[in-house]
């Protein structure tokens, strides 16, 4: 079993999430005790958060591509960063490190490829939902994307960072992101991503009629599979 190196704590709710599906997934392949082999470099998100505000993404990329030096000399064979909108500076981790980096956004556009579908709705922050670093990978994987406008995207972006990354579930919010998914589906998307790793807490299957792509979920099981390959 290979060790999964995860870069976490952005935030650490969603962080929880990667952890507990991981090792079901490996407990599910190979059954018994087994669990997996993967360690955790958790960062401080209020400085991770205070550097996307300011637009200091070499000073974000610099402390991440440190976190995954940091799992590289550990012992880590591949690394996962338990985040979407950090995958702005990729770029700065894969350049870090001599191992694997398992990419989200491509993670999660084989899913929606395996599906048949062809066009999306994405949620995620701000910078995920507004900016090409996301949306030109499926987009290179044939996958075209709706986005919400400009007012649905302040909500989903609000709800994010002062709802969710707090581990806060309202069921009004809940309600506010299934309106702004019915509205993209009027548009034509076929399914939705749930572009945060956080965004799967609030909102599920059961609550919309598209399929749902939960990033966090995906990129978990993903990484689980990468380990026992």
């Amino acid at each position: 079993m290979k060790t999964i190196g995860l870069i976490g704590g952005m935030s650490a709710e969603s962080t929880v999430t990667y952890y507990k599906v991981i090792n079901s997934v490996v407990n599910q392949k190979l059954g018994g005790f087994h669990s997996a082999k993967c360690l955790l470099y958790s960062v401080d998100f209020d400085e991770i958060e205070r550097c996307q505000m300011s637009g200091e993404w070499e000073k974000s990329g610099e402390i991440l591509a440190d976190a995954a030096r940091r799992l590289q000399k550990g012992g880590a064979d591949f690394l996962v960063l338990c985040t979407n909108t950090m995958h702005k500076v990729a770029h700065a981790i894969q350049s870090a490190v001599s191992i694997p980096f398992l990419h989200i956004a491509e993670a999660t556009a084989r899913r929606v490829k395996d599906a048949g579908i062809g066009k999306v709705c994405l949620l995620g922050t701000a910078f995920t939902m507004e900016e090409g670093f996301y949306k030109d990978v499926l987009a290179r994987n044939g996958i075209d994307v709706i986005v919400p406008d400009a007012d649905d995207r302040k909500t989903v972006n609000d709800v994010i960072y002062g709802e969710l990354c707090h581990g806060v579930i309202k069921d009004e919010s809940r309600a506010k992101f299934v309106g702004i998914i019915n509205k993209a589906a009027a548009l034509g998307a076929r399914g939705a991503i749930l572009g945060c790793t956080e965004i799967g807490l609030l909102v599920g299957d059961g609550d919309i009629t598209l399929p749902v792509f939960d990033t966090a979920l995906i990129h978990a099981e993903e990484a689980a599979l990468a380990a026992l390959e």
